[in-house]
């Protein structure tokens, strides 16, 4: 055969093999990873849907020492967590033994404990439903509601680096007052027939309090993560100046990627592809307000980067702040999980799985059916994104094997 035929027949069988590739994880069943990814999403859907007022009957064990001995370097709760329900019925559900001021911070929140000694964050509700936040994709107070949906859209795509999160009503009177702190009492006040108070951060005032309706306030309760697992906070790459007229560097520059890849932990380990992930959690969610991340302390960036504070997400159902995929279309790359699990989750399956996880909340309906269109229709966006990288550069370039799994100590 001559060395012209040979050269096309070549370029042909390569062709058909990054074709096959594409087909192969772009929601086809054919490779061992496809395969894989797809018993794992069947899994999730398996376990989707929670029964109110869950108990646990089989061990001795408190729902909180079941949810510490999750937490690992890669992940908060396992891909398997039958005992789920009955941790979120005991968080939503546990009496409160104590409330003080929330720790530091720009937002209003309380600092609880509940029976058996377990810390959670009470973030109260702001707004209803169907307001929308208007102004920049980072404006308007910390959404309580956010932070339930977030935490299961991190279910739902597999990530499983979110703290567990559940929606309560609250008793001020009779739950709070009773054993708060003189420095969080000192914050209560009443509007009308309403309770409210504001707490203490960097933008609480005395003249924006939150509300409950009459005593009763609804909000979410975030799990904190287990004392063994001490935090570290990091800035992130793709951070916005939040000053008028200075732009990041990722902002003006579009090989801002290449600088980042030089420098440590994203120079080698998972972390670069975990800040792509969140990313894309990020767009989903309409959270523009990701500065800083934290992770396992002393983690020589082999740890996630943990989905903490997702409040400031699902404000405006009509905005699709394309900037938060910064990350995504810079560095033209995606975990081929991620990848799977986003064209699994395609035509309507990623909003029909969150109001099926959602029903579940004691403060449902968690979001309107506007922010569930927005997640479907962001998810396309999403997928087209990472489609033009690979016609850009070949699926072998954008498609990354990263299956890290660290054991738990």
């Amino acid at each position: 055969m001559k060395l012209k035929q040979r050269m096309v027949v070549l370029c042909a069988v390569l062709l058909l093999l990054g074709l096959a590739k594409i087909f192969l994880l772009d929601g086809g069943e054919g490779s061992a990873a496809s395969r894989r990814d797809l018993r794992a999403f069947r899994k999730m859907e398996a376990g989707l849907s929670l029964s109110r007022g869950a108990r646990l009957t089989h061990t001795l064990q408190s729902p909180w020492e079941i949810a510490s001995q999750w937490v690992g370097p890669r992940e908060v709760y396992p891909e398997e967590t039958p005992e789920l329900a009955a941790v979120l019925t005991s968080l939503s559900s546990a009496r409160i033994e104590r409330a003080d001021v929330g720790y530091k911070g720009t937002q209003l929140k309380a600092l609880l404990v509940l029976d058996g000694g377990q810390k959670v964050v009470f973030k109260p509700k702001r707004y209803n439903r169907n307001y929308v936040v208007e102004g920049e994709p980072y404006a308007g107070y910390d959404r309580h509601n956010a932070e339930v949906a977030a935490f299961h859209l991190d279910r739902i795509l597999g990530f499983r680096r979110a703290p567990l999160v559940v929606g309560r009503n609250v008793n001020l009177r009779t739950e709070i007052k009773p054993v708060a702190t003189d420095q969080l009492l000192g914050t209560f006040l009443m509007q009308g027939n309403n309770t409210c108070f504001y707490g203490k951060c960097y933008y609480c005032r005395e003249s924006e309090p939150a509300c409950a309706e009459g005593e009763i306030m609804e909000g979410s309760l975030t799990l904190w993560l287990p004392d063994v697992w001490p935090l570290q906070k990091h800035r992130h790459p793709w951070g916005r100046t939040y000053r008028e007229g200075k732009l990041a560097r990722w902002e003006y520059d579009e090989s801002y990627c290449e600088a980042v890849k030089k420098m440590p932990p994203y120079d080698a380990g998972p972390r670069l592809l975990d800040v792509i992930d969140t990313a894309i959690f990020d767009y989903l969610i309409g959270n523009a307000d990701r500065h800083h991340y934290e992770s396992f302390q002393d983690d020589g960036g082999a740890s996630m980067l943990i989905l903490l504070d997702n409040a400031k997400s699902f404000g405006n159902a009509a905005l699709d702040e394309r900037s938060i995929l910064a990350p995504l279309y810079q560095c033209c790359m995606i975990r081929v999980s991620t990848w799977n699990r986003l064209n699994l989750l395609r035509s309507g399956a990623l909003s029909a799985a969150m109001r099926q996880a959602l029903a579940f909340d004691p403060i449902h309906p968690v979001l309107s059916e506007t922010h569930l269109a927005a997640l479907d229709r962001r998810l396309s966006g999403v997928i087209a994104t990472v489609k033009q990288c690979m016609e850009a550069q070949g699926p072998d370039n954008t498609l990354i094997e990263d299956r890290m799994n660290l054991p738990h100590p």
